[in-house]
Protein backbone atom coordinates (compact mmCIF):
# COMPACT_ATOMS: atom_id res chain seq x y z
CA UNK A 1 0.00 0.00 0.00
CA UNK A 2 2.59 2.15 0.59
CA UNK A 3 4.10 2.14 -2.30
CA UNK A 4 0.92 3.24 -4.18
CA UNK A 5 -0.09 5.74 -1.75
CA UNK A 6 3.88 7.32 -2.58
CA UNK A 7 2.28 7.55 -6.57
CA UNK A 8 -0.93 9.56 -5.49
CA UNK A 9 0.82 11.76 -3.10
CA UNK A 10 4.11 12.58 -5.63
CA UNK A 11 2.10 13.14 -8.75
CA UNK A 12 -1.03 15.34 -6.58
CA UNK A 13 2.25 17.51 -4.86
CA UNK A 14 4.43 17.42 -7.65
CA UNK A 15 1.43 19.30 -9.79
CA UNK A 16 -0.15 21.47 -6.96
CA UNK A 17 -3.07 19.23 -6.51
CA UNK A 18 -4.92 19.24 -2.76
CA UNK A 19 -5.61 15.65 -0.74
CA UNK A 20 -8.97 16.45 -1.33
CA UNK A 21 -8.62 15.77 -4.69
CA UNK A 22 -6.77 12.69 -4.82
CA UNK A 23 -7.60 11.08 -1.45
CA UNK A 24 -11.15 9.41 -2.12
CA UNK A 25 -9.34 7.69 -5.18
CA UNK A 26 -6.71 5.53 -2.77
CA UNK A 27 -9.44 3.03 -1.99
CA UNK A 28 -9.12 2.02 -6.04
CA UNK A 29 -5.07 1.52 -5.25
CA UNK A 30 -6.47 -1.13 -2.51
CA UNK A 31 -6.44 -4.59 -2.60
CA UNK A 32 -8.38 -6.84 -0.79
CA UNK A 33 -5.78 -8.93 1.27
CA UNK A 34 -8.36 -11.84 2.66
CA UNK A 35 -7.75 -15.68 1.17
CA UNK A 36 -9.93 -16.21 -0.90
CA UNK A 37 -11.49 -19.42 -1.81
CA UNK A 38 -11.31 -20.38 -4.69
CA UNK A 39 -9.39 -20.22 -8.27
CA UNK A 40 -12.45 -18.53 -9.44
CA UNK A 41 -12.99 -16.04 -6.95
CA UNK A 42 -9.28 -15.70 -7.34
CA UNK A 43 -9.49 -14.67 -10.89
CA UNK A 44 -12.63 -12.70 -10.17
CA UNK A 45 -10.77 -10.67 -7.83
CA UNK A 46 -7.75 -9.95 -10.14
CA UNK A 47 -9.71 -8.56 -12.37
CA UNK A 48 -11.63 -6.72 -10.59
CA UNK A 49 -8.50 -4.99 -9.11
CA UNK A 50 -6.44 -4.50 -12.25
CA UNK A 51 -9.79 -2.41 -13.37
CA UNK A 52 -9.81 -0.63 -9.87
CA UNK A 53 -5.97 0.80 -10.59
CA UNK A 54 -6.75 1.31 -14.43
CA UNK A 55 -9.46 3.68 -13.60
CA UNK A 56 -7.75 5.15 -10.75
CA UNK A 57 -4.29 5.83 -12.96
CA UNK A 58 -6.89 7.66 -15.22
CA UNK A 59 -8.67 9.56 -12.61
CA UNK A 60 -5.32 10.95 -11.18
CA UNK A 61 -4.24 11.74 -14.96
CA UNK A 62 -7.74 13.60 -15.45
CA UNK A 63 -7.25 15.70 -12.21
CA UNK A 64 -3.52 16.38 -13.00
CA UNK A 65 -4.31 17.95 -16.85
CA UNK A 66 -7.01 19.85 -15.12
CA UNK A 67 -4.81 20.79 -12.08
CA UNK A 68 -5.13 24.90 -13.59
CA UNK A 69 -8.67 24.97 -13.97
CA UNK A 70 -9.15 23.77 -9.97
CA UNK A 71 -9.91 26.44 -7.63
CA UNK A 72 -7.51 26.60 -5.02
CA UNK A 73 -9.34 29.18 -2.73
CA UNK A 74 -12.65 27.88 -1.70
CA UNK A 75 -15.59 29.26 -2.86
CA UNK A 76 -17.12 32.22 -0.77
CA UNK A 77 -20.79 32.85 -0.40
CA UNK A 78 -21.09 35.65 -2.26
CA UNK A 79 -19.08 35.29 -5.72
CA UNK A 80 -17.26 37.50 -7.68
CA UNK A 81 -19.02 38.61 -10.90
CA UNK A 82 -16.00 38.23 -12.97
CA UNK A 83 -12.35 40.12 -13.18
CA UNK A 84 -11.10 43.07 -14.62
CA UNK A 85 -8.28 44.24 -16.60
CA UNK A 86 -6.64 47.63 -15.98
CA UNK A 87 -3.78 47.66 -19.11
CA UNK A 88 -1.16 50.17 -19.11
CA UNK A 89 -0.73 51.84 -16.26
CA UNK A 90 2.12 54.38 -15.43
CA UNK A 91 3.74 53.54 -12.20
CA UNK A 92 6.00 56.38 -11.83
CA UNK A 93 4.95 60.00 -11.96
CA UNK A 94 6.39 63.52 -10.99
CA UNK A 95 6.35 62.75 -7.03
CA UNK A 96 8.33 59.84 -7.55
CA UNK A 97 10.71 60.79 -10.48
CA UNK A 98 12.06 64.15 -10.78
CA UNK A 99 12.15 63.86 -14.32
CA UNK A 100 10.15 61.02 -16.74
CA UNK A 101 12.42 59.91 -19.44
CA UNK A 102 10.57 58.64 -22.86
CA UNK A 103 11.93 55.18 -21.86
CA UNK A 104 10.37 54.92 -18.62
CA UNK A 105 7.18 55.77 -19.73
CA UNK A 106 7.40 52.93 -22.22
CA UNK A 107 8.72 50.44 -19.74
CA UNK A 108 7.48 51.44 -16.41
CA UNK A 109 4.08 50.10 -16.85
CA UNK A 110 1.63 47.72 -15.49
CA UNK A 111 -1.43 45.62 -15.77
CA UNK A 112 -4.13 44.86 -12.90
CA UNK A 113 -6.42 41.98 -12.96
CA UNK A 114 -8.89 41.67 -10.28
CA UNK A 115 -11.74 40.29 -9.00
CA UNK A 116 -15.48 42.21 -9.48
CA UNK A 117 -17.72 42.28 -6.59
CA UNK A 118 -15.42 41.27 -4.11
CA UNK A 119 -13.36 43.06 -1.33
CA UNK A 120 -10.22 42.52 0.85
CA UNK A 121 -8.61 40.29 -1.57
CA UNK A 122 -5.31 38.85 -1.77
CA UNK A 123 -2.80 40.56 -4.72
CA UNK A 124 0.14 38.91 -6.25
CA UNK A 125 2.86 41.36 -8.27
CA UNK A 126 4.85 39.44 -10.40
CA UNK A 127 7.73 40.34 -12.56
CA UNK A 128 8.36 38.57 -15.73
CA UNK A 129 12.22 36.95 -17.07
CA UNK A 130 14.48 37.32 -19.66
CA UNK A 131 17.74 37.89 -17.96
CA UNK A 132 17.53 41.70 -17.01
CA UNK A 133 17.55 42.37 -21.32
CA UNK A 134 13.95 41.26 -22.14
CA UNK A 135 10.75 39.95 -21.54
CA UNK A 136 7.03 41.55 -21.56
CA UNK A 137 4.68 41.67 -18.72
CA UNK A 138 1.64 38.92 -18.50
CA UNK A 139 -0.24 37.28 -16.44
CA UNK A 140 0.86 33.47 -15.53
CA UNK A 141 -2.38 31.25 -16.67
CA UNK A 142 -1.95 29.39 -13.47
CA UNK A 143 -3.03 32.07 -10.89
CA UNK A 144 -5.13 33.48 -12.48
CA UNK A 145 -9.07 33.23 -11.55
CA UNK A 146 -8.44 32.36 -7.65
CA UNK A 147 -10.19 35.12 -6.29
CA UNK A 148 -6.77 37.55 -6.37
CA UNK A 149 -5.80 40.38 -8.19
CA UNK A 150 -2.60 39.89 -10.02
CA UNK A 151 -0.60 43.07 -10.84
CA UNK A 152 2.06 42.22 -13.95
CA UNK A 153 4.86 44.59 -14.02
CA UNK A 154 7.40 45.65 -17.20
CA UNK A 155 10.28 47.07 -16.09
CA UNK A 156 13.51 49.24 -17.53
CA UNK A 157 15.81 46.35 -19.54
CA UNK A 158 19.88 45.90 -20.18
CA UNK A 159 21.39 48.06 -22.39
CA UNK A 160 19.05 50.77 -22.35
CA UNK A 161 19.95 51.17 -18.33
CA UNK A 162 22.20 49.64 -16.14
CA UNK A 163 22.15 48.54 -12.70
CA UNK A 164 20.16 49.20 -10.30
CA UNK A 165 17.69 50.68 -12.26
CA UNK A 166 15.91 47.59 -12.82
CA UNK A 167 15.48 47.07 -8.95
CA UNK A 168 14.41 50.54 -8.43
CA UNK A 169 12.13 49.97 -10.92
CA UNK A 170 10.56 46.94 -9.42
CA UNK A 171 10.36 48.51 -6.28
CA UNK A 172 8.24 51.73 -7.66
CA UNK A 173 5.92 49.14 -8.75
CA UNK A 174 5.52 47.48 -5.31
CA UNK A 175 5.13 50.85 -4.00
CA UNK A 176 2.33 51.07 -5.98
CA UNK A 177 0.72 48.47 -5.48
CA UNK A 178 0.55 49.00 -2.23
CA UNK A 179 -0.68 52.74 -2.41
CA UNK A 180 -3.16 51.95 -5.38
CA UNK A 181 -4.48 47.94 -4.42
CA UNK A 182 -7.31 49.40 -2.24
CA UNK A 183 -8.92 51.31 -4.73
CA UNK A 184 -9.70 48.23 -6.65
CA UNK A 185 -11.32 46.30 -3.55
CA UNK A 186 -7.46 44.59 -2.23
CA UNK A 187 -6.23 44.07 0.65
CA UNK A 188 -2.43 45.90 1.28
CA UNK A 189 -1.84 43.58 3.95
CA UNK A 190 -2.11 40.83 1.60
CA UNK A 191 0.51 41.94 -1.08
CA UNK A 192 2.91 38.68 -2.18
CA UNK A 193 6.04 39.69 -4.61
CA UNK A 194 6.64 37.00 -7.04
CA UNK A 195 8.60 36.26 -10.68
CA UNK A 196 10.03 33.85 -12.47
CA UNK A 197 14.12 33.76 -13.24
CA UNK A 198 15.16 37.59 -13.59
CA UNK A 199 11.62 38.23 -12.14
CA UNK A 200 12.68 36.14 -9.20
CA UNK A 201 15.86 37.83 -8.46
CA UNK A 202 14.01 41.01 -8.27
CA UNK A 203 11.28 39.84 -5.95
CA UNK A 204 14.21 38.60 -3.07
CA UNK A 205 16.71 41.87 -4.19
CA UNK A 206 13.05 44.14 -2.99
CA UNK A 207 12.18 42.04 -0.44
CA UNK A 208 15.77 41.72 1.40
CA UNK A 209 17.20 44.72 1.09
CA UNK A 210 14.63 47.18 2.58
CA UNK A 211 15.92 50.25 1.17
CA UNK A 212 15.03 50.15 -2.38
CA UNK A 213 11.01 50.15 -0.83
CA UNK A 214 12.28 52.69 1.80
CA UNK A 215 12.40 55.13 -0.70
CA UNK A 216 8.84 54.63 -1.79
CA UNK A 217 7.29 54.98 1.70
CA UNK A 218 7.05 51.07 1.82
CA UNK A 219 8.46 48.66 4.79
CA UNK A 220 9.33 45.84 2.87
CA UNK A 221 8.49 43.31 6.14
CA UNK A 222 4.42 44.65 5.44
CA UNK A 223 5.26 42.20 2.19
CA UNK A 224 3.16 39.53 2.89
CA UNK A 225 5.13 36.64 1.50
CA UNK A 226 8.58 36.64 -1.05
CA UNK A 227 7.75 33.88 -3.29
CA UNK A 228 10.94 34.04 -6.34
CA UNK A 229 10.44 31.21 -8.73
CA UNK A 230 14.14 30.15 -10.07
CA UNK A 231 15.97 33.61 -9.21
CA UNK A 232 19.45 34.06 -8.72
CA UNK A 233 20.80 34.81 -5.37
CA UNK A 234 24.11 36.22 -6.04
CA UNK A 235 24.26 38.92 -7.90
CA UNK A 236 22.87 38.80 -11.04
CA UNK A 237 24.80 37.75 -14.27
CA UNK A 238 23.78 40.75 -16.48
CA UNK A 239 24.86 43.28 -13.40
CA UNK A 240 28.51 41.21 -13.61
CA UNK A 241 28.25 41.69 -17.35
CA UNK A 242 28.10 45.24 -17.04
CA UNK A 243 31.46 44.74 -14.61
CA UNK A 244 33.01 42.99 -17.97
CA UNK A 245 32.70 39.75 -15.37
CA UNK A 246 31.77 36.52 -17.74
CA UNK A 247 28.70 34.30 -16.27
CA UNK A 248 31.84 31.62 -14.71
CA UNK A 249 32.78 34.58 -11.88
CA UNK A 250 30.05 34.93 -9.22
CA UNK A 251 30.53 37.34 -6.95
CA UNK A 252 27.79 38.37 -4.10
CA UNK A 253 27.69 41.84 -3.24
CA UNK A 254 25.06 44.67 -2.15
CA UNK A 255 23.22 43.69 -5.67
CA UNK A 256 22.85 39.88 -4.37
CA UNK A 257 20.11 38.52 -2.22
CA UNK A 258 22.13 36.31 -0.28
CA UNK A 259 23.97 39.62 0.86
CA UNK A 260 21.36 41.02 2.76
CA UNK A 261 19.77 37.41 4.91
CA UNK A 262 18.16 39.06 7.80
CA UNK A 263 15.78 37.35 10.56
CA UNK A 264 13.28 39.95 10.45
CA UNK A 265 12.00 39.07 6.90
CA UNK A 266 8.59 37.85 5.44
CA UNK A 267 8.12 34.79 4.36
CA UNK A 268 10.38 33.56 2.47
CA UNK A 269 9.14 30.63 -0.52
CA UNK A 270 12.18 29.67 -3.07
CA UNK A 271 11.17 27.31 -5.16
CA UNK A 272 13.62 26.07 -8.44
CA UNK A 273 13.57 23.28 -11.02
CA UNK A 274 15.54 20.42 -10.80
CA UNK A 275 19.36 21.16 -9.94
CA UNK A 276 20.40 18.67 -12.58
CA UNK A 277 18.15 20.67 -15.18
CA UNK A 278 18.36 24.43 -13.72
CA UNK A 279 20.35 26.90 -15.08
CA UNK A 280 23.83 27.57 -13.61
CA UNK A 281 23.38 26.47 -10.46
CA UNK A 282 20.21 28.11 -9.65
CA UNK A 283 19.13 25.35 -6.99
CA UNK A 284 22.66 25.49 -5.25
CA UNK A 285 22.46 29.66 -5.13
CA UNK A 286 19.07 29.34 -3.24
CA UNK A 287 20.04 26.29 -1.31
CA UNK A 288 22.53 28.77 0.13
CA UNK A 289 20.37 31.79 0.45
CA UNK A 290 17.36 29.26 2.28
CA UNK A 291 20.76 27.88 4.88
CA UNK A 292 22.30 31.48 5.56
CA UNK A 293 18.50 32.59 6.11
CA UNK A 294 18.00 30.08 8.70
CA UNK A 295 20.73 30.22 10.05
CA UNK A 296 20.32 34.08 10.41
CA UNK A 297 17.44 33.12 13.01
CA UNK A 298 14.41 33.34 10.26
CA UNK A 299 11.69 30.63 10.56
CA UNK A 300 9.98 31.17 7.92
CA UNK A 301 11.89 30.13 4.71
CA UNK A 302 11.19 26.99 2.60
CA UNK A 303 13.28 25.78 -0.56
CA UNK A 304 11.50 23.70 -3.29
CA UNK A 305 13.27 21.64 -5.86
CA UNK A 306 10.83 20.52 -8.64
CA UNK A 307 11.99 17.02 -9.78
CA UNK A 308 12.30 16.63 -13.73
CA UNK A 309 11.48 20.00 -14.38
CA UNK A 310 13.98 22.65 -15.75
CA UNK A 311 14.33 26.58 -15.64
CA UNK A 312 11.33 26.79 -18.42
CA UNK A 313 8.91 24.01 -17.87
CA UNK A 314 8.93 24.41 -13.55
CA UNK A 315 6.73 27.82 -14.21
CA UNK A 316 3.71 26.17 -14.38
CA UNK A 317 3.68 23.45 -11.17
CA UNK A 318 6.05 26.39 -9.40
CA UNK A 319 2.47 28.99 -9.87
CA UNK A 320 1.10 25.79 -8.52
CA UNK A 321 2.93 25.33 -5.47
CA UNK A 322 3.10 29.25 -4.70
CA UNK A 323 -0.87 29.24 -4.75
CA UNK A 324 -0.66 26.42 -1.73
CA UNK A 325 1.74 28.53 0.25
CA UNK A 326 -0.61 31.88 0.15
CA UNK A 327 -3.46 29.75 1.05
CA UNK A 328 -1.38 28.44 4.26
CA UNK A 329 -0.59 31.85 4.87
CA UNK A 330 -3.90 33.68 4.38
CA UNK A 331 -5.63 30.78 6.55
CA UNK A 332 -2.79 31.99 9.43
Amino acid sequence: MQVQFDLIEQLSSRHGLYYSVTMPLLPLFSFNSRPFLNGENLMSKMRENKMKRWIAVLLVLFCIETAGDLPVFSEEKEKPSGFKVESDILYRDQSTDAELTDYMKERCRLDVEYPLGKNGFATIVWFHGGGLKGGERSFPERLRKHGMAIVAVNYRLFPKVKNPAYIDDAAAAVAWTFHNIEKYGGDSTKIFVSGHSAGGYLTSMIGLDQSYLKKYGIDANDIAAIIPLSGQTITHTTIREERGLPRTKPISDEFAPLFHNRKDCPPLILITGDRELELWGRYEENAMLARLMKEAGHKQTKLYELDGFNHGTMVNPGCDLMLVEIKKILER
